[in-house]
């Protein structure tokens, strides 16, 4: 097509083609809306879009370090600290920095390499390989790259003078953080539990107030140019961290310790096999005192086996480097830190009849002197039940069966109740529903379902076998017994507090409900505590100047592969008069001794009573038996007159035989001093001439005696004598030395303490 070409018009201007104006008008109406739309999106880049455009702006240029908030602390009842922090240290370093600080020294004709520089020197001080902070080193895109966390003040001071030498302050930083720090250790670990590598409750308490506890994270935002170095005058931001609130727990620390001592000595003692657990709580609120499980594990190093479980991991002849070895570990860490007291579920055995003996007084099925003649077995439903005194009993009034655990005496009394009325008080004393404790994880009943609840069934739970319920619903249903008929809700945090101590939650002790009478606990209470004072099968749960209620307990396991193995156990509460504190223990699969939880439990059940009710304020009241019987420590007579030593013994009623002159002074004796020996048969040898030879004895064996003639044995011998165990060998029949602490055979100074270890071996479960 030709060309078309401007024309000049008649007055010689030149004139536009039309087509060429059009064209320039479009050109200029595109131009005017780009122009246009450019406008319009300015204006929103300015209001609408700005502050998330400015956001955009902002990221590129700043860096967001975390301000951690501090966790609140986990406190005992009386404000010790169970959980805190400490200050510790992460050392990082800035990978660009380096590398742009290199570019730099080599310009300037350096030789320094400084990523071997501080690869050397960083993985010494830290005790990291120097592979590995060569490779953080690598990352020169990153100004954050992490060598060490939780590292300590001295190693820190380290690692500053070794950035002071060299100059490094901009390509290695100390970022001060807080690491969980437990005082007690392994104190009530399996309740108080512990956190993870980030600050985050991974267990118990821990775990269960963790949103609590944590508190807010704030932001510490400033801009930093492409080297990652501050740029002053420029964007910054501070957003404080919100610390978190303080946990008071309802733990007793001196409690604990109690129940934790006792706890590994009954475990230790029985060579138990699958652990033990035990809870001390407030029957009146459900305030747990103390909850502990055995092994315990180090709260400051969670991740270590305790050494029970090394040893099942070293024996299991896996490569140390298997799969099946770190699969075998994993599972030994978390059965270690699984709370048995509360996640497993156990046959309770006899310790269920106090529970059966409530339901029958209080539906009136049964009197108290009613008797009934065990011939060591009963028929139900075409099935012979045995009683654990395959003998049978005997002639036993209603009282007597509890206090001796009687099978058929209690089939007999379910049987009355019948299976609705039964199943009815099994939801009412809370068996088929959890406790609703504050501990993760928390474990539940297993018992036949209502519509398939036979009498047979009916028969065999009356006295505590065929089903599971946990320790803690067990404990709880027992001192719903104790309390007077109420259920309380066992728990183990009373309030939590800010840091300036004000009041963010209290717990409501409220009961959820009755259960039973406050007449039928007072007779149940009676009948438990004349089992411990008499001759009950709970003897050896005795404590002198107190009234203890206690019911033991064993039971076969019915898991595969399980048999021939028993949990032993013993709960008993305090004063029976007037209830307060409750105790329980269990032993899983004890080895060793008589295999009863009259044994394997109740003297340890006891022996934590002993310990926390004289602390807890609960004053003993002796009989004048019980007097008689107690224990004195032996004073310092060395140095003293014989005649000061002659008055002083008199008045504290304890014999005093001297050997050589009756003027002389004393410089020797035995008992030695602060020796505690039984106050009804304390005798103190004395010695006034130092060349006088010492009057030696042999050790008679007392192992196996009776509680009375080994007494009579070693008072005849010559010796002191300091009773371990039972302390009620005298009322009844039955308590047995099990140990001496000095070998028979032995010649020993006449007057030296024996100790020996009485309990009662009868055949009650």
């Amino acid at each position: 097509m030709e060309e078309k070409t401007p024309q000049n018009n008649e007055n010689g201007n030149t004139t536009v083609h039309p087509r060429v104006v059009k064209r320039s008008g479009v050109l200029l109406g595109f131009a005017a809306l780009m122009f246009a739309v450019l406008l319009v999106r300015i204006l929103l880049l300015q209001t609408v879009d700005y502050d998330r455009y400015q956001q955009k702006v902002l990221e590129q240029i700043t860096t967001e370090s975390k301000v951690n908030a501090s966790r609140g602390n986990i406190y005992d009842c009386n404000g010790v600290l169970l959980a805190t922090n400490v200050s510790t240290y992460r050392v990082f370093i800035s990978p660009s920095t380096v590398a742009s600080s290199q570019s730099e020294h080599d310009q300037a004709g350096s030789n320094i390499q400084l990523d071997m520089l501080i690869s050397e020197n960083l993985s010494k001080i830290l005790n990291v390989t120097y592979e590995f902070v060569m490779k953080q080193t690598t990352y020169t895109g990153y100004l954050d790259r992490t060598i060490k966390k939780e590292v300590n003040e001295d190693t820190a001071d380290r690692v500053r003078a070794f950035i002071s030498e060299y100059g490094l302050e901009r390509m290695i930083y100390l970022e001060t953080t807080q690491t969980r720090y437990y005082p007690y250790s392994t104190l009530a670990s399996h309740v108080i539990g512990f956190t993870g590598s980030d600050g985050t409750g991974l267990y118990g308490l821990e775990y269960y107030y963790d949103e609590m506890l944590a508190g807010t994270n704030g932001r510490y935002i400033t801009a930093r140019d492409s080297q990652g170095n501050e740029m002053p005058y420029s964007y910054k931001e501070y957003i404080p961290a919100q610390d978190g609130y303080n946990v008071n727990s309802t733990l007793d620390v001196y409690v604990q310790s109690a129940l934790e001592e006792q706890l590994q000595t009954a475990y230790t003692e029985s060579g138990g096999q699958n652990r033990a657990a035990g809870v001390v709580m407030n029957v009146q609120t459900g305030e747990i005192l103390a909850m502990a499980v055995y092994p315990y594990f180090d709260l400051n190093d969670p991740w270590e086996l305790d050494e029970q479980s090394l040893n099942k991991l070293t024996q299991s002849g896996h490569e140390l480097d298997s799969q099946e070895y770190s699969a075998l570990r994993q599972e030994l860490l978390l059965n270690m830190w699984n709370n048995k007291a509360i996640t497993e579920a156990y046959i309770p055995g006899s310790t269920f009849k106090v529970i059966t003996a409530a339901m029958a007084l209080e539906e009136d099925v049964v009197s108290l002197q009613e008797t009934y003649s065990c011939a060591g077995a009963l028929k139900v439903s075409d099935r012979l039940i045995h009683c654990h005194k395959r003998q049978g009993h005997g002639t036993l009034t209603f009282v007597q069966g509890i206090q001796q655990s009687c099978n058929p005496w209690l089939m007999r009394v379910g049987l009355r109740l019948g299976t609705d009325t039964f199943y009815d008080y099994l939801k009412a004393f809370g068996y088929l529903e959890k406790t609703g404790i504050d501990l993760p994880g928390e474990g539940n009943s297993l018992f036949a379902s209502e519509e398939a609840f036979s009498e047979l069934d009916l028969a065999i739970y009356a006295f505590g076998q065929n089903f599971n319920v946990t320790l803690i619903q067990q404990i709880t249903a027992v001192s719903a017994v104790a309390n007077g008929g109420y259920l309380v809700t066992p728990h183990l945090v009373s309030s939590v507090t800010d840091q300036n101590g004000a009041l963010i939650y209290s717990y409501d002790s409220t009961a959820r409900r009755q259960v039973v009478s406050e007449e039928v606990c007072a007779t149940v209470s009676q009948i438990l505590e004349e089992g411990v004072s008499g001759n009950g099968g709970a003897k050896n749960a005795y404590v002198a100047g107190y009234r203890i209620a206690a019911k033991t307990g064993t039971s076969e396991k019915k898991n595969a592969g399980s048999e021939g193995e028993y949990i032993c156990s013993t709960v008993a509460y305090a004063p029976a008069d007037d209830p307060q504190y409750a105790v329980i223990i269990i032993v899983d699969e004890p080895t060793e001794g008589v295999l009863y939880g009259s044994t394997v439990a109740a003297p340890y059940v006891g022996s934590v009573m002993e310990t926390i009710l004289p602390y807890l304020g609960v004053e003993a009241v002796y009989t004048d038996e019980e007097l008689e019987k107690m224990t004195l420590t032996i004073p310092d007579l060395r140095y003293c007159t014989v005649s000061v030593a002659k008055n002083y013994c008199k008045q504290k009623g304890i014999e005093l035989e001297i050997i050589g002159d009756e003027d002389g002074v004393i410089y020797k004796q035995y008992p030695e001093k602060e020796t505690v020996v039984e106050k009804s048969s304390a005798k103190i040898i004395v010695y006034t001439d130092k060349n006088s030879e010492e009057d030696t004895v042999k050790v008679p064996n007392v192992t196996g005696m009776t509680a009375v003639a080994a007494n009579q044995t070693l008072i005849n011998a010559g010796l002191n004598i300091r009773i371990l165990g039972t302390k009620n060998y005298l009322s009844g029949t039955g308590a047995t030395v099990v140990s001496q602490s000095v070998e028979a055979g032995s010649e020993v100074p006449r007057g030296t303490v024996v100790e020996v270890t009485f309990l009662y071996l009868g055949d009650t479960d």
